[in-house]
């Protein structure tokens, strides 16, 4: 079980539980304190553990998978900021244009632990009454917290400064080559259009031009033939398969791959 309340951007989660990793991947960049339990967040080359009194640093467009648990008998509970563009983009104004550091170079790392310091823990401080449900806060006083957070993290490394102000629209990447890495992933239509720079317009028009099918129906075909190779050469069972290349549910993929295919995929598993 869990709950997650939204106040303007600042986000209060509670797992009752310990579930399973669920995929991140944030559009903006944003931090995440841990008040109590556990976060583990994984990038698929390195964990970084995340523990009571703790924060990180995630960037925009950086996924992940988090796995959010309790720790030392305590359920987890963290706080997380979100900066969107057009916040910054008001910061930015409202800073009379701040001067970025000549020499200073963007932050290129994935996941960073950020180091505790007093204008860390007074910020946090601040924001835990909150953690009751009961207890709601006015938008403009998040709004206000979000500030701080952003001046925080400025004052902790001169390489945030070029990294969040940077307002540059991403540049056009190969669709093909990104939808092949990431088909598995539960994304929109509005989502893939975003992670390889374009509008949904221009996606849904760029697409075209390098395939016959729509984006929904070239990611099932493409999800199933991955899902019959790991079941012909790699032997795995359907149970092993299903969510790994995609689908929410067996029932869900047994239906479309019989369509498919013409035979259920547990035939595939025992031929």
């Amino acid at each position: 079980m869990k709950l997650i309340f939204n106040y303007n951007n600042v986000f209060y989660s509670f797992f009752y539980d310990d579930i399973s990793g669920c995929i991140h991947q944030s559009k903006e960049y944003a931090i995440n304190y841990v008040y109590s339990g556990e976060m583990i967040l994984d990038d698929g080359k390195d964990k970084i553990y995340v523990r009571k009194g703790e924060c990180v640093f995630i960037p925009r467009d950086h996924r992940i998978t988090m796995y959010k648990k309790t720790y030392e008998g305590e359920r987890y509970c963290g706080i997380f900021l979100m900066f969107t563009r057009s916040f910054l983009r008001e910061m930015y104004k409202k800073m009379l244009g701040y001067k970025l550091p000549a020499s200073a170079p963007k932050i290129n790392e994935g996941v960073i632990k950020l180091p505790k310091t007093v204008e860390l823990a007074s910020l946090f401080a601040s924001m835990t009454p909150y953690f009751d449900p009961e207890v709601k806060p006015q938008d403009d006083f998040m709004n206000l917290k979000l500030q701080e957070g952003l001046m925080v993290l400025l004052s902790i490394d001169k390489r945030f400064a070029p990294t969040l102000f940077d307002f540059n629209e991403p540049w056009k990447i190969d669709i093909l080559e990104f939808m092949n890495k990431n088909y598995m992933y539960e994304f929109s239509m509005e989502e893939w259009a975003h992670y390889t720079g374009r509008s949904l317009a221009t996606f849904k028009r760029d697409f075209a031009k390098i395939s016959d099918l729509t984006p929904q129906k070239w990611l099932m075909k493409k999800r199933l033939e991955a899902a019959y190779a790991l079941m012909s050469e790699g032997n795995k069972k359907v149970v092993e398969v299903y969510a790994e290349v995609g689908f929410k549910n067996p029932s869900h993929f047994s239906t479309a791959f019989k369509k498919y295919y013409g035979i259920a995929p547990t035939e595939v598993v025992t031929a």
